[in-house]
């Protein structure tokens, strides 16, 4: 049984699934989760109890992580070399490094952590938790 209160999933809605599946899988298979479930509208992947999905959306219409909704997904990736990693390879991957100048303190202070954005322009951040090991 899950944790009262904890996350179950989180469900995007993305203007093209067939090409936001590449950034979404590289991201999940990164972030240790594995493939779900698979329909004609979606995809889903899951680590532990909590699972995300990534749906065609249907309505027309552009995500904009500035307006009003959600803003970005941050996920705990452990070390600062894992942080490194992931933003090394990002742009391989269909994401695009935000914030260049200032990574990976672009957060502030001791905050460590990569952002990225991919081609729908939906946002996510990479969060180290732990010292360099």
């Amino acid at each position: 049984m899950a944790d009262f209160g904890s996350l179950h999933h989180v469900e995007l809605q993305v203007a093209d699934l067939r090409s936001s599946q590449t950034s979404w899988a590289w991201l999940f298979r990164e972030l240790g989760y594995e493939p779900y479930q698979t329909w004609d509208g979606g995809r889903s992947w899951r680590l532990g109890a909590t699972y995300i999905v990534i749906a065609q959306a249907p309505r027309e219409g552009l995500h904009d992580r500035r307006a009003a909704g959600l803003s970005h997904l941050a996920f705990e990736v452990g070390t600062r070399a894992v942080v490194d990693q992931m933003w090394a390879t990002a742009t391989e991957n269909g994401w695009s490094q935000l914030y260049v100048g200032r990574h990976p303190r672009a957060g502030g202070g001791e905050h460590y952590a990569a952002f990225l954005e991919n081609a729908e322009r939906f946002k996510i951040e990479l969060v180290a938790s732990h010292p360099v090991q």
